[in-house]
């Protein structure tokens, strides 16, 4: 469960925190574009080591941390899966090109799960509900949006919390074969929906006895401004844009096999 904790705001003041929500999310968008551009390590590489600086400056390094271990599993299902493929379609055979197009993909998935965690835990709900406010999207679908976003942690949290409740009666999940520890899952789901079910429940009577939606034209106590960080970050998100599609389209990437055989290659005198 602790890939959700890079979806839980960790209230810190830092320079990140500080940066406008809509800025914060175009520019995981574009992350998000480039990475799915290109097939090649080398640019997935210098994509992940970007990020690097955000998390070191926003100050979540332990929680951005704990996120990306608890993205190892799916992460690892997505090496073997491409891998296998790409072995089957080679002829039973291992190249080198097939296993660096499976550490591509899955490079790609890593670089995608540590942008989008980096947003949420640098971007408080209710910021993050002002800022689709604020682009006109109906509150309706705002209130769900980050009300979903507030829930997902919590239910993550209170799962752990079944878990090892159960564990502590004798519960082992990790026994048996596969349709075992699927069906000894059970004793965890059924309790993490019913209390989904009283929370939901508590979440509605809390709505009615506020009068949720009794007038359209609602006001905010603040209003989101962009200030000198936000245009920065403006300029290196359409730079990060103009220079991936440039070396898509006008550039030949090298592939790391390459690249290790210009150095490895015997020589001869």
């Amino acid at each position: 469960m602790s890939v959700f904790d890079g979806l839980k705001f960790r209230r810190v003041y830092s320079p990140i925190h500080n940066l406008d929500p809509r800025i914060k999310f175009i520019y995981v968008c574009a992350i998000f574009t480039t990475a799915i551009i290109f097939l090649e390590l080398i640019p997935l590489m210098i994509l992940f080591l970007m990020q690097v600086p955000f998390v070191i400056l926003a100050g979540v390094k332990r929680e951005w941390l704990r996120s990306m271990r608890g993205a190892t599993f799916l992460a690892a299902v997505i090496f073997l899966t491409n891998f296998i493929f790409s072995f089957i379609s080679a002829g039973y055979i291992v190249t080198a090109f097939n296993l660096e197009h499976a550490v591509a993909m899955t490079l790609r998935f890593i670089v995608l799960v540590e942008s989008f965690s980096v947003f949420f835990l640098t971007t408080s709900p209710d910021h993050l509900g002002l800022a689709l406010e604020q682009t006109h999207i109906p509150y309706e679908f705002c209130f769900a949006f980050t009300t979903a976003v507030r829930f997902v942690p919590v239910l993550a949290e209170e799962a752990q919390t079944i878990m090892d409740a159960q564990k502590a009666r004798g519960l082992e999940l990790e026994r048996g074969n596969f349709l075992k520890r699927i069906r000894n899952y059970i004793p965890i789901l059924i309790p993490l929906i019913v209390s989904a079910i009283r929370r939901s429940l508590e979440l509605a009577e809390a709505m009615e006895s506020r009068a949720w939606g009794a007038t359209e034209s609602r006001t905010n106590l603040y209003v989101l401004k962009m200030h000198r960080g936000d245009l920065v970050l403006i300029v290196i998100t359409v730079g990060i844009l103009a220079l991936a599609i440039y070396v898509r389209l006008f550039l030949g990437i090298p592939s790391m096999n390459d690249i290790l055989g210009r150095f490895f290659e015997p020589q001869y005198f």
